[in-house]
């Protein structure tokens, strides 16, 4: 059993490389968010939020309450519609990593 114990945190680390987030596919994915949201993730337009910087476990929840329609807001929509569950890991890590 120790010697299992001792494979953990290597374990770990793959894990969480495997589910690491693409950041460039995110901000690939992001050119479209940004005709509201802002190039850097800061939006132009008044009441629209700035999404640079936003943490990614909140980003991530907002995106699917919007997919699965928790969250309401007619113009998403439309954008996320075609996200996949990577896609959205992706663009919250790349606006999370914004400053």
């Amino acid at each position: 059993m120790q010697r299992w114990l001792g494979a953990l945190p290597l374990l770990m680390l793959l894990w969480g490389q495997a589910l690491a987030a693409d950041i460039e596919a995110g901000k690939a994915k992001a050119v479209v968010c940004s005709a509201c949201h802002g190039v850097e993730g800061k939006a132009l337009i008044p009441g629209y939020p700035h999404l640079a910087g936003q943490n990614h476990a909140y980003l991530v929840k907002q995106l699917k309450a919007f997919k699965e329609g928790s969250r309401k807001e007619p113009l998403m929509l439309p954008f996320m519609a075609p996200l996949t569950e990577a896609d959205m890991e992706n663009l919250a890590a790349y606006y999370a990593g914004l400053k």
